[in-house]
């Protein structure tokens, strides 16, 4: 997994709800015009993040989207999680058959790597949407 777009834009417009939590409901289309973002894109973001139950829309008038829960009960992982897949930025740590450099990779170099990620999901655990606001 690489951080993308999708994990830079995503982390803007949660931080956006965020930052509105206590008001209620934001429309997508005032988001996409805060952030510069997209609107068809925010859709498919949007789509991924309420799928992964960070967010939730509210139908009619006054509807939009709010987090779905507190911005303190959810980190950073959670979104990039939801928006990339499983975190796995090494190539010989995230598959079953690791097999990439002639030999079954179970050498010294995949117990750096794996220890890396390990770090790279502890640091993005650690960090709570609040903390960003």
């Amino acid at each position: 997994m690489i951080f993308s777009t999708r994990s830079s834009y995503g982390l803007r417009a949660m931080i956006n709800l965020a930052n509105r939590q206590e008001r209620g409901s934001v429309a997508l289309m005032q988001i996409a015009q805060e952030e510069k973002i997209s609107l068809k894109y925010l859709e498919r973001l949007f789509a991924a993040l309420k799928k992964a139950g960070l967010i939730k829309a509210e139908i009619g008038a006054g509807g939009g989207y709010k987090l779905a829960r507190s911005s303190k009960q959810i980190n950073v992982y959670d979104i990039i999680n939801a928006l990339e897949g499983k975190l796995s930025p090494f190539h010989c740590t995230g598959k079953k058959e690791k097999i990439y450099c002639g030999s079954a990779c179970d050498c010294g170099v995949t117990k750096v790597l794996l220890k890396v990620e390990q770090a790279i999901t502890k640091s993005l655990k650690d960090i709570k949407l609040h903390q960003l606001l």
